[in-house]
């Protein structure tokens, strides 16, 4: 396992990842091609039968534009490599399917994101994949969960939407005494937490998240060792090579730019959440945020954060009923605090009701399981605006609705 990095350290190695342009541009060029030439025929006939290794061949296979984003992010998480992909759930679903060619089990958190949740739930059982979704709040209940069959777990840093902590360090260890995989999601906490630290075998983002910041794009990865990533793009075994989630070199390009402020809109991002955070917990609003102390596991993540980060830009309120929480949305909404959409990571603020949107491919008793609230309000911080005049216009709109129809338990 890896020594706690300092956060200089990490932005040291992201700016160390540096490539330039053609003719010496600070900016490296897009390559957009989608196949490249071999001065020698027989190089191409050997390039096919990993022979000939280190020249290009094909973008599905491997893009330079593609290869450096991938190192700037493996540099990021810590890791050997890296490889971009088209979303977040195409690099969920290439590394299931890597991982596990002959099916088997697969041990999951309970409290993961809908997308992936319908994923593991409908799609993984047609491939010979079952999985058993238990409480991350509850290490127990994981190594309960292990089968003769299991072959990885699966979870998510910080859960979306209930914002539940993962106790990587000890589902590592679980996972080293079982000979099992981890998994880790950590789009929410990208520079705060570094899963590889704690010992993830994988870790995964969604690019269209935090990592771009613009809501203006589709991405993911997958960061592991080389060995891994290599498999990933094998000619003849990859589960990216082969069912082609390549990412679009254009967007390489816009990742690749966008990581080296990826920092200051993080420290942007989780100091808004935190002011407003504070703000509602003075005003006895039932607010979820993992850097107030009342958060169950608020010990846990500051053990595993790097402080200069922050605690992340999302926090949720439970308005108990989902008319509530689409009311003070839309009042939200109208007053220019924020807009009602889904994803996260923006530099406005989002807002989404979970079990009718990102969550809703959860059934209801399910959700009952993990107490999901229906009226659960999930808020995407953003940071431009002032973080008192924001804070203010919430509490206003809160307090109109409370007065308006008391919030209805």
């Amino acid at each position: 396992m890896r020594k706690h990095s300092k956060l200089p350290q990490v932005l040291q190695a992201i700016r160390d990842v540096q490539h330039f342009g053609e003719e010496g541009g600070v900016v490296p060029v897009i390559d957009v091609a989608a196949t490249s030439t071999f001065l020698h025929p027989e190089d191409m006939t050997k390039a096919f039968h990993g022979e000939l290794t280190g020249c290009y061949l094909y973008s599905r296979h491997s893009n330079p534009s593609v290869n450096m984003f991938s190192a700037k992010i493996a540099a990021m998480e810590g890791m050997e490599a890296a490889l971009g992909v088209s979303s977040g759930m195409a690099a969920i679903a290439c590394t299931i399917e890597q991982l596990m060619p002959q099916g088997g089990h697969i041990v999951c958190s309970r409290t993961i994101y809908g997308g992936t949740y319908a994923l593991f739930k409908n799609l993984l059982p047609r491939r010979g994949i079952q999985v058993t979704f238990v409480n991350p709040e509850d290490i127990s209940t994981f190594e309960r969960a292990i089968t003769p069959e299991t072959r990885l777990i699966y979870t998510e840093t910080i859960s979306n939407p209930l914002l539940t902590i993962s106790d990587l360090k000890r589902l590592s260890e679980l996972c080293r005494s079982k000979d099992l995989r981890l998994v880790v999601d950590n789009t929410f906490t990208p520079l705060i937490v570094a899963p590889s630290e704690f010992g993830a075998d994988v870790v995964i983002h969604s690019c269209t998240k935090y990592i771009s910041g613009g809501s203006d794009l589709i991405a993911g990865v997958i960061v592991s060792s080389r060995a891994f990533i290599n498999q990933l793009i094998d000619l003849n075994t990859g589960s990216v090579m082969l069912t082609g989630p390549v990412m679009d070199p254009r967007i390489a390009h816009e990742l690749y730019l966008r990581l080296d402020h990826l920092h200051l809109r993080m420290e942007a991002h989780s100091r808004s959440a935190l002011y407003l955070a504070r703000k509602m917990q003075e005003a006895q609003i039932p607010v979820i945020y993992p850097g107030l102390p009342h958060h169950p596991q608020h010990n846990l993540i500051k053990e595993m954060m790097r402080s200069e980060m922050g605690y992340g830009g999302i926090l949720t309120v439970d308005c108990h009923t989902t008319e509530n929480a689409m009311k003070l949305a839309s009042q939200l909404q109208d007053e220019k605090f924020g807009l009602y959409a889904v994803s996260l990571g923006f530099s406005r603020t989002l807002m989404s009701c979970s079990s009718v949107s990102t969550s809703s491919e959860i059934p209801e008793n399910e959700q009952k399981q993990m107490n999901l609230s229906p009226g659960l309000l999930r808020l995407s911080i953003g940071y431009t605006g002032d973080n008192e005049t924001m804070s203010n216009r919430f509490l206003s709109c809160y307090q109109q609705v409370i007065s308006g129809k008391r919030l209805q338990k």
